[in-house]
């Protein structure tokens, strides 16, 4: 009898034992919450982009506005070659390219009216030629008589007649208008002649 309140009492110790266990259940860790995604921003709608200006085009020009003409007619060349005939030789003293008062005032004759016409005409050029008297090599007279020629452009250049209408040409001893071998016939030689250019 003994040992049977023994073995109850045992049972009844080990069931409450084994209960209590069971009553304490670990308890999950609750996991984090995930963040809620953070409200993304709505783009702004695009603006309408102004249309491009349209390239500009050139103006074109009226059927019955003239040309400026780049060389003068007929007429007006005879206008010219008048004017260069009135205007004289400019002279020189030997072996010297400076301009004489008397060769400034050869050249100044109707330079002026020679000047608003050539300024029209772009593509009209003249020739200034420089001549030597006879005495000195051709090489020498050659150099000497561009530099005469040189000085009588930058004069003409000065009075306004553009430069690039303004060509120079050294003939040196060469075409002589005179023959005599003396001082009076050299002095004559000693110049620069003032000619249209050949035609375009």
């Amino acid at each position: 009898m003994n040992n049977r309140l023994a073995v109850a009492t045992m049972s009844l110790a080990a069931m409450a034992f084994f209960g209590a266990g069971c009553a304490k259940k670990k308890v999950a860790a609750t996991p984090p919450s995930t963040p809620a995604p953070a409200p993304t921003q709505q783009a702004a709608p695009a603006r309408p982009q102004a249309p491009s200006a349209a390239p500009s085009r050139p103006t074109p020009t009226p059927a019955n506005q003239p040309v400026q003409a780049r060389v003068p007619d007929q007429q007006t060349r005879a206008r010219i070659e008048t004017l260069l005939a009135r205007i004289e030789d400019a002279y020189f003293d030997y072996d010297q390219h400076s301009l004489r008062p008397d060769a400034v005032k050869a050249l100044q004759a109707d330079s002026t009216e020679l000047r608003d016409i050539i300024v029209q005409y772009p593509d009209y050029r003249l020739t200034i030629e420089g001549y030597c008297d006879e005495r000195g090599s051709e090489a020498y007279n050659l150099a000497l008589g561009d530099k005469r020629a040189e000085s009588a452009k930058d004069y003409l250049v000065n009075v306004g007649i553009p430069a690039d209408q303004l060509a120079v040409k050294s003939l040196g001893k060469d075409k002589p208008v005179c023959d005599e071998h003396d001082e009076a016939c050299w002095q004559r030689n000693r110049r620069i002649h003032i000619v249209a250019a050949a035609k375009p």
